[in-house]
């Protein structure tokens, strides 16, 4: 099996991985294709198996990255993902392998991402990026941590800005979220009306580019969810799993940490 790379000639033709065949996000697809085209302008990178899969990398400058991280002259991560059979196959190896190359060939120092201490969902595994040579570069409370992978001894140890505050002023729940991800945009409405249904507050701040990004409230700004100002997760939750938290919520009538 080849690879393909999405640009601009291509990206209204071919598929992006996310939400294949889930009608519900077709919308969410498109803002997610506006969002990689206006990005590739800047030096974003979407390479994917070609095949009908989710198999794909999807890196740019750090510079550029819509996160709160200090990272000059890498290349910095937004989502490695391989799924179902496509797994233990060496197609990881293989996407992460050709960012480095095109990193060195930029010119970079290395390469940066921001993985979970545990295993959580949308955050990569710390365990395979440690196996291929990353170490610990910085950590951000609750459970996001930074690594890099650098071949340039005397490049600058990437880091969070401090910006990345994990906190909101918001009363109720408040969700901050890019449209780097269509299962964050697709899933919003859903989850407004569930919050509406139990008369809570619900605020949704949609970051509309890199500057607010980098200065966000939240570590990873393709979703973060608090509650009364307390960060609960970045996690994408759907409805029914969000109705449960929020019902268990307010019956304790305390903060709850991330849902597993």
């Amino acid at each position: 099996m080849g690879y393909i790379e999405i640009t601009k000639k291509n990206i209204e033709t071919e598929h992006i991985c996310c939400a294949l065949g889930a009608k519900q996000y077709e919308n969410a697809v498109a803002e997610k294709k506006k969002w990689l085209t206006e990005r590739m302008d800047e030096g974003l990178v979407f390479y994917r198996l070609d095949e009908r899969a989710k198999v794909f990398i999807e890196y740019l400058p750090a510079e550029m990255a819509w996160v709160p991280i200090e990272a000059p002259n890498y290349m910095y991560i937004n989502c490695l993902w391989v799924s179902g059979r496509y797994k233990e196959n060496g197609y990881a190896k293989q996407l992460l392998h050709h960012c480095k190359e095109d990193a060195i060939k930029r010119g970079m120092d290395g390469i940066v991402h921001i993985v979970g201490k545990n295993k959580y969902p949308y955050l990569s595994e710390r365990r395979f990026f440690e196996h291929m040579g990353f170490e610990l570069a910085d950590q951000a409370e609750p459970y996001f941590q930074l690594v890099a992978w650098k071949w340039n001894g005397q490049a600058a140890m990437p880091s969070f800005k401090k910006t990345g505050t994990t906190s909101s002023k918001e009363k109720g729940v408040t969700i901050y979220y890019t449209a780097q991800c269509p299962f964050a945009v697709g899933v919003l409405e859903e989850l407004r009306k569930v919050a509406e249904a139990k008369s809570v507050p619900f605020h949704a701040y949609r970051l509309t580019t890199r500057e607010a990004a980098q200065n966000a409230p939240v570590i990873w700004t393709t979703f973060g969810l608090f509650y009364h100002g307390e960060f609960i997760t970045h996690e994408i939750m759907s409805a029914n799993k969000f109705e449960k938290w929020l019902t268990e919520h307010l019956v304790h009538k305390k903060p709850r940490q991330s849902p597993q």
